[in-house]
């Protein structure tokens, strides 16, 4: 039996095992097979360099066999190498051999045009030698050549590292790289994301390997990752506040640093959304999220994740899950998704919460930022740390003391507080992402002197800067601290030389609980031993002093009585505030 293969069953090993099952006297080889693995190895492809390592096996085995190799065909120019298949086909029919191929494509038109051929499935359930140093605890392996053998072992809230005495040399590393390579071309859920020169990127279902060599690495290393186990959303410390919130967000970033657990959150949240019967579809480069079957994950379409978005935007999914945003590129892709319509979760490294926002900054406008995103969610250890949400308004910023200095301002606030943690905006041509957090300035305590001259004194007095105080005052005092026509004040501003802003006091109603003898009501307040203020309605009936106990006597039968008595039988609300007479 004369038999010639084609370049996908070399590359891949699966002729050789063909051979193995099968009594061949003659194969031949065309040219054109040799040209192609020659050409793929000499600019750095990892398929030349395993076609190669093939190659040397195949001259050895049928040697030892005795079997027969011929060399047959001119060899093409390197340009007409993308005609490869026809001229295999022809050398094929024109030496009346039997094609050998794994190509379902090449098969079909090598049966059109009538030419005998073999076709070889890919093998199943091949183990792949990366696994052997893979346990139940085992994040990542690290294989470098003369190096000992590094395991990354743990969860991203308690990692630790093990060394194994094994040191593996460059061809055994070389052998461990050309099994991954051979099983990603023929199995299924397992493919080649990159080959580069000097580096390839494999995704071999849920291990993603990095296979790195000279001259782009200093020497053969394998890099192999893989997810310790599967999440739900119900296992992060999440509050019911942050759940409502997942549900309405419609623009969501995740940050964190390298291994913290950015994916494996994610990953958690698509499964949520499907499961409340979501399309959801994720891009990813390479494509290592472990999610169900419903969720399709998309990635680069001919090199370019514009052309990847350009199809998600006719699917129109609920939600689309971009892993890994690192270039300009990437940023602008999810700015005009969201500006589509589509709901987005972008993963991005980030060392605290606020640089996750600062990516944006630069690449788009400023304006348009609280648009697109409204919740960052950053993850710690494998847990959700700090969520942010943004507020566009307009303001004057804080620090800033003049009303002409107002400007449209995002506000960043801790999600769970409501506090206000930095607020981002134009100053000139820079944009300032500036901390909100307050520093302290105690007022001089001639302001509190020089007010209690014309008020009653129940104010507080905030200094907002070194020039300027904010006094929280009642609202009967307002008027006495103006004055007529403003005198009062700016006579004050003059004298303190600082500007002084008055607002209005708000104040917390003190609850007060009326219990009724035969002969009294009593006014029972949390507070002891202070002068308060009792209101019925609106309306100040009493100002008293409340005793240890919090307590306050009343007579059923005197006038104050029978002022309580009606607000009570009205059902008016009794109430007390800190009196202003505690203040004189």
């Amino acid at each position: 039996m004369r038999i010639l293969p084609d370049t996908s069953v070399i590359i891949d090993g699966r002729f050789r095992r063909f051979l193995l099952e099968n009594e061949v006297k003659t194969i031949l080889i065309n040219e054109a097979v040799i040209a192609e693995i020659e050409h793929q190895a000499a600019i750095g492809k990892t398929t030349g360099e395993s076609g190669l390592e093939e190659l040397k096996k195949l001259r050895k085995f049928c040697d030892e066999k005795d079997i027969c190799i011929e060399f047959v065909g001119d060899r093409p120019p390197i340009a007409k190498l993308k005609d490869v298949d026809e001229i295999i086909r022809a050398s094929a029919y024109d030496n009346n051999a039997i094609l050998i191929t794994g190509d379902i494509i090449q098969k079909t038109i090598a049966v059109i045009k009538g030419i005998p051929v073999r076709y070889i499935s890919s093998q199943k359930d091949m183990k792949m030698s990366i696994e052997d140093f893979f346990d139940e605890k085992t994040m990542s392996v690290h294989l470098k050549d003369g190096v000992e053998i590094i395991a990354k072992k743990g969860t991203p809230k308690n990692v630790f590292f093990e060394k194994k005495e094994r040191i593996l040399n460059e061809d055994e590393l070389n052998e461990i790289s050309i099994d991954i390579i051979e099983r990603a071309e023929r199995e299924r859920d397992c493919f080649i994301e990159l080959d580069e020169p000097g580096a390839v990127i494999v995704q071999l279902r849920e291990y993603r390997i990095a296979i790195t060599k000279p001259p782009f690495s200093d020497r053969i290393e394998i890099t192999a990752v893989r997810p310790v186990r599967k999440v739900s959303l119900e296992e992060y410390t999440i509050s019911d506040k942050l759940k409502k919130r997942l549900e309405d967000a419609e623009g969501i970033l995740v940050a964190g640093s390298p291994g913290a657990g950015k994916s494996t959150f994610v990953q958690a949240l698509a499964e949520h959304y499907k499961d409340q019967e979501k399309i959801i579809k994720t891009m990813e480069k390479p494509r290592d999220l472990q999610v169900s079957p419903e969720i399709t994950q998309y990635t680069s379409l001919s090199g370019s994740m514009e052309k990847t978005a350009d199809v998600l935007l006719l699917v129109r999914p609920d939600f689309t899950i971009f892993d890994e945003m690192r270039k300009t590129s990437d940023f602008l892709i999810f700015v005009d998704m969201r500006l589509a319509g589509v709901g987005m979760v972008g993963v991005v490294h980030a060392s605290k919460t606020i640089d996750a926002i600062q990516r944006f900054i630069g690449r788009i406008e400023l304006g348009i930022i609280p648009q697109i995103m409204d919740t960052i969610i950053y993850i710690d250890k494998g847990d959700i740390g700090q969520v942010f949400s943004l507020n566009y308004t307009v303001k004057v910023p804080h620090g800033m003391t003049e009303a002409d200095l107002t400007r449209p301002v995002i506000e960043v606030r801790d999600f769970e507080k409501n506090s206000l943690e930095y607020e981002i905006y134009s100053y000139g041509e820079q944009v300032v992402v500036m901390p909100a957090r307050k520093r302290k300035i105690n007022p001089p305590r001639n302001i509190s002197r020089e007010l209690k001259k014309i008020a009653r004194g129940n104010f507080d007095v905030e200094m907002i800067s070194e020039r300027k105080a904010l006094v929280h005052a009642d609202p009967g005092d307002i008027p006495k601290i103006i004055g007529r026509k403003g005198r009062n004040i700016d006579m004050l501003e003059k004298k303190l030389g600082i500007s002084i802003e008055i607002r209005e006091k708000e104040t917390e109603n003190i609850p007060v609980r009326v219990k009724m003898t035969k002969n009294y009501y009593t006014l029972e307040t949390p507070l002891k031993e202070e002068m308060l203020d009792f209101y019925s309605g609106s309306s100040c009936f009493i100002t008293a002093y409340v005793n240890k106990k919090g307590r306050v006597k009343i007579k059923k039968h005197s006038e104050l009585g029978k002022i309580l008595k009606k607000a009570l039988d009205s059902e008016i609300s009794i109430y007390a505030l800190p009196s202003q007479e505690n203040s004189r």
